[in-house]
């Protein structure tokens, strides 16, 4: 395999061989750090401090070119070559391909899994994150109460999709998988970043609360979320 020869300056690799993630602990970074540790890969983190705008240094743009995290970089990458990737999502399903870990093997399962990826990836974090945008972070910011009603109600619809899957498994998928990795973070920052859970009547969603205790008492989920956690 061609070896690497290009690493951000600003985050040197200390295992050259190994997965790098260059992430910050917000829902979408720690998606990929619980994935890692579930998964029991070796991996350096990087992090990259979204409220210092590392996300727009050049040599982190060359991994991620939205500017966005997280971003990952396997030397040991598909068909003998390094590979750089960014989307949690593409991500996590990366991790599973590689590994044949938390995800159906079926053909239908996997299409069952997919939908449900692009479902947290489309309407949980673009919605939860603008809802904590107008309730939590620009609350001051703004007088209008229309986007809080509307991110308010889109919220709790959507809590309710989740309610309802979760009314006769333990899990979004038959077995625990990178479904729940990609989705629970995104639920758990309702209420422990953005101190939504009385404002959305969180407790009423009983089935999403025990699926969300059940995933986040998890020791690789424990770990993970505070993979790139600035200190």
């Amino acid at each position: 395999m061609p070896p690497i020869t290009w690493f951000p300056a600003r985050w040197p690799p200390t295992m050259p061989d190994a997965i790098q993630l260059y992430s910050m602990s917000t829902p979408n970074g720690q998606k990929v750090g619980v994935c890692l540790e579930e998964m029991g890969l070796s991996y350096d983190a990087h992090l990259i401090h979204i409220g210092n705008k590392d996300q727009f240094d050049p040599d982190y743009l060359k991994l991620s070119p939205n500017g966005k995290i997280p971003a990952l970089l396997d030397p040991q990458g598909p068909e003998g070559e390094p590979i750089m990737l960014m989307e949690s999502v593409v991500i996590l399903e990366y991790l599973a391909d590689k590994t044949g870990m938390l995800f159906p093997r079926t053909y239908r399962g996997r299409m069952d899994a997919r939908q449900w990826l692009v479902f947290q990836a489309a309407h949980i974090g673009p919605m939860f994150g603008q809802f904590g945008h107008f309730f939590f972070y620009a609350k001051d910011k703004t007088n209008d109460s229309y986007a809080r009603e509307r991110y308010t109600n889109e919220a709790k619809r959507l809590l309710a999709v989740l309610n309802n899957r979760l009314k006769d498994r333990a899990y979004l998928m038959d077995d625990y998988s990178i479904v729940d990795i990609a989705t629970a973070p995104w639920v758990e920052c309702l209420d422990v970043s953005y101190h939504a859970s009385e404002h959305l009547d969180m407790p009423s969603y009983e089935h999403v609360q025990a699926w969300r205790k059940r995933v986040t008492s998890r020791p690789a989920y424990v770990a993970g979320k505070d993979v790139c956690k600035p200190t």
